[in-house]
């Protein structure tokens, strides 16, 4: 396996961007921290699975009337196809509109306009690199999921969480509530944070959902950008990352020099999920008192793809 450097030997090209591994596997990779998926980590990840029970972890592609960040909505149209009694359907979709992985694609050094692995929007407009179907090819995000429970812990403690506005929760929380759990991290780990925003979400009237969504720069809980963050993450050996929230860290960002979009998707190759049904996944955790599990998904086979919807399942 490729030996990883410790983060304060960030960044690998010295002349890129701060914080990029752009190399570690290889001049033409293009599936980043994935790559920490190896064989062993995930017949190890197998393991997790031992009563066979399943939690879907996508949330309906209509889950938003009017998706955030100004994204179409989704529309279903069914064709009949009389005489005969056949169906088919046609979607239309913004891949980001509902549960969702971001892909390398999606977001780039926005000081220096240059995406994972020292490609140029000219890269990604001509050609299909860092498309999202590179994950597929590898054999999707596949490992052992952990699920660090964020919203229970805020409500064991009667602490406050405020889901619209850019609330951020520190790495030392994180630490907390792992140790609470008695949640000890691999490598390779697939992170969940369940921040309660789906559940606050889903409370709310049709016209309260439309009016956050109307909000340009829509502000939402997440995890703290800080360089106490990607240490932690990067140390950790996390495979990718995933919450409930519509964007990882606290929106808008409140630390631009450590922005976990730029550092992630653009600097190392990690996905980021958003908006992950973690209600059940939660209850389920709480009733085995275990908060780790084998993890698929599958993303959308689409030759250049900027994101897709995870298809994921958690797996015990």
């Amino acid at each position: 396996m490729t030996s990883i450097p410790s983060f304060d030997e960030l960044p690998l090209r010295k002349d890129g961007p701060p914080g990029n591994a752009w190399g570690l596997f290889g001049e033409g990779d293009q599936c980043g921290m994935l790559n920490r998926l190896t064989p062993s980590v995930v017949s190890d990840a197998s393991k997790e699975i031992k009563e066979g029970v399943r939690i879907a972890t996508d949330l309906p592609l209509d889950f938003m009337d009017k998706p955030c960040f100004g994204r179409e909505p989704f529309r279903q149209t069914i064709k009949n196809k009389a005489p005969r009694s056949v169906n088919d359907d046609t979607l239309v979709l913004n891949t980001q509109s509902s549960t969702q992985w971001d892909g390398f694609r999606h977001y780039g050094y926005q000081g220096s306009k240059q995406w994972f692995n020292n490609h140029s929007l000219e890269d990604l407009l001509t050609t299909n690199v860092n498309g999202i179907h590179a994950w597929v090819e590898q054999g999707g995000v596949v490992g052992r999921g952990v699920l660090l429970d964020y919203a229970a812990w805020a409500e064991a403690k009667n602490i406050p969480v405020e889901h619209f506005t850019p609330h951020s929760i520190p790495v030392s929380t994180l630490k907390e509530i792992a140790e609470s759990q008695g949640t000890e991290f691999k490598q390779g780990d697939i992170l969940f944070i369940r921040s309660g925003w789906v559940r606050a979400f889903s409370k709310l009237s049709s016209e309260e959902a439309t009016a956050l969504a109307n909000i340009t720069v829509l502000p939402a809980v997440g995890i703290e950008s800080s360089e106490t963050t990607l240490r932690w993450l990067w140390e950790t050996g996390f495979a990718a990352v995933a919450g409930d929230q519509p964007a990882f860290e606290a929106w808008p960002c409140q630390n631009t020099m450590y922005m976990l979009h730029e550092w992630l998707l653009a600097g190392w190759g990690m996905p980021i999920g958003e908006i992950f049904d973690l209600e059940k996944l939660s209850e389920e955790c709480r009733k085995r008192g275990r908060w780790s599990f084998f993890f698929s998904s599958m993303p959308l086979r689409v030759p250049g793809g900027v994101a897709s919807p995870p298809n994921g399942v958690a797996i015990f």
